[in-house]
């Protein structure tokens, strides 16, 4: 992509140096210092460059600013506020929450104007001179497959939209009603179908982060798996834009049928695996799972993109990183989410076993270790300033540390820590997934990938709509090879039905933490108002030793679960809103119910 990029800027200074050089002829009439519309359109790169710049409104997940889709849900807290959404208080004129540079890419206008690009693409690329080529038909590929993208995420945000696919002018009215749920499901998985028979299966090197064929047969998976989902199904507001109504085509075992073929189509591809498949003895499977995300690309990545350290990667290091490394603590997981981390045995994880309740961050899950910072987790040497209270890198969210003397000190990774206490986690809790030990987040920006689709997510899809139908075999099967990657004990035959849909939730919820899943996941599945009505939650540890700096020193652990941030689930909260200024200029938009 890259290349393409500077080869438009070097366009631009050529032509900013022939009008230098040509200022005596004021009778020419082709703007020498721009390039024309209709140039675009008779030009590869000029094309590609278009392409490239249609990608921007994908975002980077996560990434996008110094909070994410987590901490709207049951995963994490956002230090610095997010109340809006976990209180169900937002309106139509109150998506601030939804706005600025942190949901661009679910914020209606942004949507829409991404989309006008794909079908500007579309209209032109068909009547260009270069019609019908393989590097013109592969580029159509991409914008077929960026406006199913970008509807797929009003419809996970609104359901039933507004379906355009031509270019208005600016004297056509933009009056549109919104299409049903089932219309907008069906034309993004038209739209699915035609990016897979003009994408390749994989590119070269410098082409990474481009759309495959993989990338939109996984988004056709993810979209049919939520059309056969309870919340479109059941359908408690009765509205045709926010699911499926009697008389709709065909029925519920249809769409979880379509699920499943849609995930067999992209495991049928024989192209992706999961990454460390197999673990040897020996292998730190933690690592093994955090090297997922770390990686440009590997065997298990179906769709990653990128910000290079030069062109606008995120500070994530800066933004995750626990408060005595000077980072924000953003995202920090709340203990709802600490507490769904199993046991390594496979048994859950409880604060009513009096051994789990005295070592509770021993022998869990090897993905809590490569996604949670806890306290004594190990991670990196600290900054000079750190160093004297701790010289070997060990995360300190105890609240207090009593000294023989009687004496209190709290723990450096802290609301009260002795290096920096505004931007301390409340539950305690710090986000490791994603971060490299390697980077030194305050001297530079880390360069990182974001995973819009893996391979563990496409078994996920594929175990999710087997059960549906009663496959429970086939469930089992897609699911222990995730568990088997993760170190975890396999399922065996005898789990199954609810309770083998319920395990495949919480593996669900584990291995694709963190990753814009969970947000969507508690809607579709109709569970939020169990789990969105409970308060956000964290830990408060006190201990006893002799040396702050001295862990080994350290013993009478005390463990209490707190309440760190209020709750409340209203059920228009299963969708957001369309916004008010959305609704003022075309009155044929139905608001969605609630709001």
């Amino acid at each position: 992509m890259k290349r393409y990029l500077n080869y438009i800027y070097s366009i631009w200074i050529v032509a900013s140096i022939i009008t230098a050089s040509s200022c005596n002829k004021i009778l020419d009439v082709e703007p020498l210092n721009q390039i024309t519309t209709a140039s675009i359109w008779q030009d590869s790169s000029l094309m590609q460059a278009t392409i490239n710049d249609i990608y921007r409104g994908m975002g980077f997940g996560e990434f996008n600013s110094t909070s994410g889709l987590s901490v709207l849900g049951d995963e994490a807290m956002w230090t610095n506020g997010a109340t809006a959404i976990v209180q169900s208080t937002i309106t139509s004129s109150n998506l601030d929450i939804l706005g600025g540079s942190r949901f661009n890419y679910l914020v209606w206008g942004n949507l829409y104007s991404y989309i006008r690009q794909c079908n500007i693409f579309l209209e032109e690329s068909a009547t260009s001179p270069l019609a019908n080529t393989p590097t013109i038909n592969r580029m159509r590929g991409e914008a077929y497959f960026l406006r199913a993208y970008y509807y797929q995420n009003l419809m996970k945000g609104c359901g039933g939209v507004p379906l355009i696919s031509k270019v208005y002018g600016l004297n056509d009215s933009t009056a549109i009603a919104r299409n049903t749920f089932e219309e907008t499901v069906d034309f993004i998985v038209k739209d699915a179908d035609s990016a897979a028979a003009l994408l390749p299966v994989v590119y070269a090197a410098d082409n990474l982060g481009r759309a495959t064929k993989g990338a939109a047969l996984a988004l056709k998976s993810r979209v049919l798996l939520f059309a056969a989902s309870d919340l479109y199904n059941i359908n408690p507001s009765h509205m045709p834009e926010t699911g499926y109504m009697n008389g709709s085509s065909g029925d519920r075992q249809d769409r979880w049928k379509a699920a499943r073929d849609a995930a067999k189509a992209v495991i049928d591809m024989g192209v992706y695996q999961l990454y460390a498949a197999d673990p040897n003895p020996g292998d730190s499977i933690a690592a093994n799972y955090g090297d997922i995300f770390l990686t440009k690309t590997n065997s298990e990545i179906i769709l990653n993109r990128f910000a290079s350290i030069n062109n606008g990667a995120p500070a994530v290091g800066t933004w995750f990183n626990p408060n005595g490394y000077h980072g924000y603590g953003e995202n920090s997981p709340i203990q709802q989410m600490v507490d769904a981390y199993e046991m390594r045995d496979g048994t859950k994880f409880s604060w009513s076993n009096p051994e789990h309740a005295a070592h509770p961050y021993e022998n869990r899950d090897p993905r809590f270790y490569a996604t949670i910072f806890y306290d004594g987790a190990h991670w990196k040497k600290r900054y000079p300033d750190g160093q004297v209270y701790d010289p070997v890198g060990i995360i300190q969210a105890f609240k207090t540390i009593t000294l023989p003397d009687g004496s209190t000190l709290p723990g450096i990774d802290t609301r009260n820590g002795p290096i920096e206490n505004w931007n301390g986690s409340y539950p305690n809790y710090y986000l490791r997934k994603f971060l490299d030990i390697s980077n030194d987040h305050l001297a530079i920006n880390q360069e990182i990938p974001w995973p819009f689709f893996r391979y563990a997510e496409i078994l996920l899809n594929y175990a999710e709509a087997c059960i549906a139908l009663g496959q429970d075999q086939d469930a089992r099967s897609a699911l222990n090879q995730i568990r088997k990657r993760a170190g975890m004990p396999e399922f065996t035959s005898s789990l199954s039905g609810i309770e083998l849909r319920d395990e495949c939730r919480n593996e669900r919820r584990i291995e694709l933490a963190f990753e814009d899943h969970r947000f969507f996941d508690i809607r579709r599945w109709m569970i939020a108002p169990k789990v969105m009505n409970e308060d956000a939650k964290g830990i408060e540890i006190t201990v006893k030793g002799t040396d702050r700096a001295d862990r080994s020193t350290y013993h009478d652990y005390s463990y209490k679960v707190i309440d760190v941030q209020k709750r409340h689930w209203d059920d228009k909260m299963y969708f957001i809103p369309i916004p008010f200024d959305e609704l003022q200029r075309n009155p044929l938009l139905v608001q969605n119910p609630g709001f």
